[in-house]
């Protein structure tokens, strides 16, 4: 078996180097960890989720409502608090603005929390 040198290396890199059998290929492989570089980024995305907008501005909770309906989750507990501008402003944005079409259906849980079903993502 051929032993790999920095110049072998250098070459691999650049493009320019074929190993020449299979045990080499493997322990290639094996020394540069290439099983382990690729990292799967794709995480399946959970059917519920929890969002607490407390301490969220008015653009932070529309920005994070946004992204969690266009995440793929079917269904979320969104908690905007008893007072304040949010509890107001999501009935609104969920019935009257581009969030609508995500949101099949909403419902108040508490005074300051909505139970919330997204549509599916296309």
């Amino acid at each position: 078996m051929k032993q790999l040198n920095d110049n072998d290396i250098a070459k691999m890199i650049g493009g320019e180097f074929s190993p020449d059998d299979n045990d080499t290929r493997k322990r290639v492989r094996s020394e540069l960890h290439l099983s382990t570089r690729i990292v799967n980024d794709t995480q399946p995305v959970p059917n519920h989720a929890t969002l607490d907008l407390h301490q969220y501005t008015e653009e932070e909770a529309w920005t994070a409502i946004m992204t969690l309906a266009q995440s793929g989750v079917r269904t979320a507990n969104i908690i905007t608090g008893a007072s304040g501008i949010l509890r107001q402003k999501f009935p609104q944005w969920a019935t009257n603005s581009i969030l609508a079409p995500y949101i099949v259906s909403f419902s108040p849980i508490n005074n300051g929390s909505f139970s919330v079903k997204f549509a599916r993502v296309k």
